[in-house]
C-alpha cells in the first residue's frame, strides 16, 4: 500500500468521525487514522457510540505492532482521563506511537490534557491540521462544551410566502415527503427536540425520529422537550406515549423569565446538564421568536415549499425586531433542493457589542 500524507490522513479521519453523528452524545464525534513508520495506513477507527471504544483504540487494535514508531492522525485531542473507557493518551504511548497529529484541542476540562501527557512521554504532537474542517464536523459538541449549553438548530417549514399553515389552520402537508424524510434524518443527529405547548395543543406531534416509509422508530430517540410554562400538556398527548423520553419543562421547575414564562437560557443550561449537546427547535412561531430574540439560535434550517397561501399563520412571530436596522442578519451556508422544496441553511450573524 502506498504511503499517504498527514493531510490526506486527516481528511479521512474527519470523514470517519462523521459516521458517529447522532450516536455518540454526550461524547464528541472523533475519527483516527494510524500510519506506520513508512506512512502507510495500518489502522483507522471512529467513536461509534457513547461508552464504546474511542477512535484511537479502534485504530490501535487494527494496527497492532505496526503502530510502533508511527503517526496517529486524530480529529480531536486524545482524552487524558478515565471514564467509561481508559485514557487514549496512555494507550498511544503504550503502543509506541512516535507522533500524534491533532486537528482540534479538546475544550472539555475533564478530558483535556492529552497533548501535554503525550509530549511529556516524548511523543511529538502537532496541532491544527485541517482544524477548521474538523471543527465544522464536530461543531455542536465543541460549541456546547465551550459555553455550557446545547448547540441549537431552529427548523421550520413554510410556503414561499412564509406561511406555516393555511387560514383555516391546515398544515398537512406544506412540504413534500422528501423534505419530511430529511427532517427525520436531522432529528436523528440531535439529542433533543424542542416544541412549545402551543404546538402540542394544536398539532399533537410525536416529535420522534422515524422511518416515514414504514413508520418504524429509529433505535436512538432524542429527548422530547415541551416548553410549557404553566403545565398545560394533556396527559393523553402523543409526546407522552412512551415512544421516547419526554420532559415537560415548566416555569415552576426551570425558572421563569421577566415575562413569567420558562427562562430559555436556564432551560438550555439544564439540557446541557442532562447530556444534551445538540437540540432541534421545531415549534412553534412564538417560541422560535423568543429563542431568536434571546440570541440562543446557532443555526436555522428552513424547508420552503413552492406554494403560496396569502393568508394564515406565519413561521415566525415576535423575534424582538421593531425596525429594519434591528433585523437578524443571516449568513447563508447551503441551499439544496429536496424533492420539490428548498432546504435553506443559515447562521445568524453575531451582532457587534
Amino acid at each position: 500500500m502506498a504511503s499517504v500524507s498527514v493531510d490526506e490522513a486527516m481528511r479521512r479521519a474527519i470523514a470517519l468521525a462523521a459516521r458517529g453523528l447522532g450516536a455518540t452524545s454526550p461524547n464528541p464525534v472523533v475519527g483516527c487514522v494510524l500510519l506506520d513508520a513508512d506512512g502507510e495506513v495500518v489502522g483507522e477507527g471512529f467513536h461509534a457510540y457513547a461508552g464504546g471504544p474511542h477512535a484511537e483504540i479502534v485504530a490501535l487494535a487494527q494496527a497492532g505492532r505496526r503502530a510502533r514508531g508511527g503517526t496517529a492522525v486524530v480529529t480531536l485531542e486524545p482524552c487524558d482521563h478515565t471514564g467509561r473507557t481508559g485514557p487514549c493518551s496512555h494507550a498511544l504511548i503504550a503502543a509506541g506511537v512516535a507522533r500524534v497529529v491533532v486537528a482540534v484541542p479538546d475544550p472539555n476540562p475533564v478530558a483535556s490534557g492529552g497533548a501535554a501527557t503525550l509530549r511529556a512521554a516524548g511523543v511529538q504532537v502537532d496541532l491544527g491540521v485541517r482544524g477548521d474542517e474538523a471543527e465544522a464536523g464536530n461543531i455542536a459538541w465543541l460549541t456546547s462544551m465551550r459555553r455550557g449549553w446545547p448547540y441549537l438548530i431552529w427548523k421550520y417549514a413554510a410556503t414561499l410566502d412564509g406561511r406555516s399553515a393555511a387560514a383555516d389552520g391546515t398544515s398537512i402537508w406544506i412540504t413534500s415527503e422528501a423534505a419530511r424524510i430529511d427532517v427525520h434524518a436531522l432529528r436523528g443527529t440531535v439529542d433533543a427536540v424542542i416544541a412549545g405547548v402551543g404546538t402540542v395543543l394544536a398539532d399533537d406531534p410525536r416529535l420522534t425520529a422515524r422511518n416515514l416509509r414504514d413508520g418504524t422508530l429509529a433505535i436512538r430517540q432524542p429527548l422530547r422537550v415541551v416548553v410549557d410554562s404553566s403545565g398545560r400538556t394533556p396527559a393523553q398527548a402523543r409526546v407522552r406515549d412512551g415512544a421516547a423520553r419526554t420532559w415537560v419543562a415548566t416555569a415552576a421547575e426551570v425558572g421563569a423569565g421577566p415575562d413569567g414564562r420558562v427562562d430559555l437560557a436556564a432551560l438550555l443550561a439544564e439540557l446541557h446538564h442532562r447530556g444534551v449537546r445538540a437540540a432541534l427547535l421545531e415549534g412553534g412561531p412564538t417560541l422560535a421568536g423568543a429563542f431568536l430574540a434571546a440570541g440562543l439560535v446557532d443555526r436555522i434550517v428552513g424547508y420552503v415549499a413552492p406554494k403560496l397561501l396569502g393568508a394564515g399563520p406565519t413561521a415566525l412571530l415576535d423575534a424582538g425586531v421593531t425596525t429594519i436596522a434591528d433585523a437578524i442578519d443571516l449568513e447563508l451556508t447551503d441551499v439544496t433542493q429536496v424533492g420539490p422544496d428548498l432546504r435553506i441553511t443559515a447562521l445568524p450573524r453575531k451582532r457587534e457589542a
